[in-house]
């Protein structure tokens, strides 16, 4: 993923969803297990929430990200239609529904109030917190509307070689997958596939 061309709420986005991936056994890791695992995300992608350095995050957070995520991956399913999701993964999706109910509340749990900064080519609006406490889910779940919402979308693909649940922006004509060795997994596995229609 190029980041000079992927805006911070893609890479936030994307880097939230990619914490469920393959294990490289036949099964799927989760990097939000427990809160050791989000705190070494959290340090991985600073600037998340302000202060991430310092930011501690405690049982409550952990179940509202795992939440954000969960309904971010089912609406990244659902944004890459007509393509399928992931096989590995299309089993444990929340309905589309839900999944917005969802984001849209951990957004919501943080109120913005607009401000006003004037530039030299004229008046510019942002958004800021109505408070300076750092709410990680309401961050998380505002990144992935933006990405949602944003000129990013339209690249999202979902990776489908055998056992793989993630999620890529694509960055040229030919990419099929998320990674190297998803395709060489792939080639494998039509390999085989021919194999035992021949035999």
């Amino acid at each position: 993923m190029q980041q000079d061309s992927t805006s911070k709420d893609s890479r936030i986005a994307l880097g939230l969803a990619l914490t469920v991936r393959h294990d490289g056994h036949g099964g799927v890791a989760d990097d939000l297990a427990d809160l050791a695992g989000l705190g070494a995300w959290l340090r991985a992608h600073p600037g998340t929430v302000p202060d991430t350095e310092r930011y501690r995050a405690d049982e409550p957070d952990l179940a509202a990200v795992r939440a954000v995520r969960a309904a971010a991956r089912a609406l990244f399913a659902r944004a890459v239609r007509p393509g399928e999701p992931s096989p590995a993964d299309a089993a444990r999706l929340l309905p589309v529904p839900e999944a917005l109910r969802c984001l849209n509340q951990a957004a919501a749990r943080t109120p913005t109030v607009p401000v006003l900064d004037w530039a030299d080519a004229g008046p510019v609006l942002r958004r800021e917190p109505a408070d300076d406490r750092a709410d990680l889910a309401a961050a998380l779940a505002h990144a992935v509307i933006g990405f949602l919402a944003g000129p990013d979308r339209p690249r999202l693909r979902a990776c489908h070689a055998p056992r793989c649940v993630r999620y890529f922006l694509k960055e040229h004509p030919r990419q099929e997958w998320c990674k190297p060795s998803c395709g060489n997994r792939a080639r494998v596995a039509r390999h085989h596939e021919r194999q035992k229609r021949t035999a």
